[in-house]
């Protein structure tokens, strides 16, 4: 029977049957990628995607297995992210494997269809809502298949790559506990999505009194890469204690909203500044639990500039991410 929580499973694959453990595909990568990020379970469950979020559903493919998931990062890379996903896929095919489904952004199903798949966590793979690529693949049919997926996304300076792989596994006493496709991959392991970074109980009241009573309080911590919506590596308390406390306040719902210095247009400046607030409410999912739901992500531009924006010092304070308490 399907069962609905925003998703329905509709197909289960069976690898009980004992199976040789296949060899990973090895992708081709341009000169500039850079690995960020291994992961291996010797026998692990995974939802695959294989249609795009529609009306609150999604068909997924629940596979049982060794799973493998690997990022990397191609810095100043001058490719679109359909560019990127075409010669990847070209090695895929070249494999023996066969498209089972492919989607771009909206087609996929945006946001949506982004927190369905389960990935690496930021900063080792970055998503940018507005410009990704999906595609999964199959190699062989019955208890023997082995599948991919692969999601392809770019920001305006750099690429981003994330590989998932599921083969046939004899049981995890006889899996291999790791493996190193790339030169000098992190491994990441659960504990790593909290990023070591404690919110300090003093800091979680502060900032309850500052939403409670001014409504607002900006993450004057936060770093981003020149002109980019990418949220630069590292742990950030003011996200552990804006995590800490709307995890002791569950029913508060707070907006991020992102602020740009008066430099450029309003409409590049709104979008900009969107795609910021929406990195650092990705950070605060993926890496510190937060509940979806109690999250927004807006962008004012420069329309609420918190200092002058005729000096350097006062263009620097309006380039922010502000957390505004929308609970009534």
């Amino acid at each position: 029977m399907a069962a609905r929580a925003g998703l329905l499973l509709v197909l289960a694959a069976c690898l009980a049957a004992p199976a040789p453990l296949a060899a990973e595909i090895a992708l081709r990568l341009p000169a500039n990628a850079e690995s960020t990020a291994v992961r291996v379970d010797p026998l692990a469950s995974y939802a695959l995607p294989v249609s795009a979020w529609r009306s609150g559903e999604l068909r997924l493919l629940a596979l049982e297995g060794r799973l493998s998931q690997a990022a990397w990062r191609l810095r100043d890379s001058p490719e679109s992210s359909l560019q990127i996903l075409q010669g990847l896929r070209a090695q895929i095919l070249a494999a023996g494997y066969q498209v089972l489904f492919e989607c771009e952004t909206d087609g996929c199903g945006g946001f949506d269809f982004r927190f369905a798949m389960k990935l690496l966590p930021e900063p080792e793979m970055h998503v940018d809502l507005g410009d990704f690529r999906y595609l999964a693949a199959v190699h062989g049919d019955g208890p023997g298949a082995e599948h991919l997926a692969l999601v392809v996304s770019r920001s305006t300076a750099s690429g981003f790559v994330h590989l998932t792989q599921v083969y046939p596994a004899t049981g995890a006493a006889d899996a291999p506990g790791g493996t190193e496709p790339m030169t000098a991959p992190v491994e990441v392991g659960p504990l790593a999505l909290l990023e070591g970074v404690e919110a300090p109980t003093a800091e979680v009241a502060a900032l309850a009194a500052r939403l409670e009573t001014s409504g607002s309080a900006a993450l004057d911590d936060l770093a981003f890469e020149t002109g980019s919506a990418v949220l630069s590596p590292g742990g950030y308390p003011s996200l552990a204690v804006l995590a800490a406390y709307l995890a002791a306040n569950p029913s508060r719902r707070v907006a991020l909203v992102g602020h740009t210095d008066a430099v450029g247009g309003l409409d590049a400046n709104i979008a900009l500044s969107r795609k910021r607030a929406e990195a650092v409410r990705v950070r605060l999912i993926e890496a510190h639990g937060v509940n979806p739901a109690q999250i927004s992500a807006e962008g004012a531009g420069w329309l609420a500039p918190r200092a002058s924006n005729l000096t350097a010092a006062g263009r620097a304070l309006n380039r922010r991410v502000e957390v505004v308490l929308t609970s009534t």
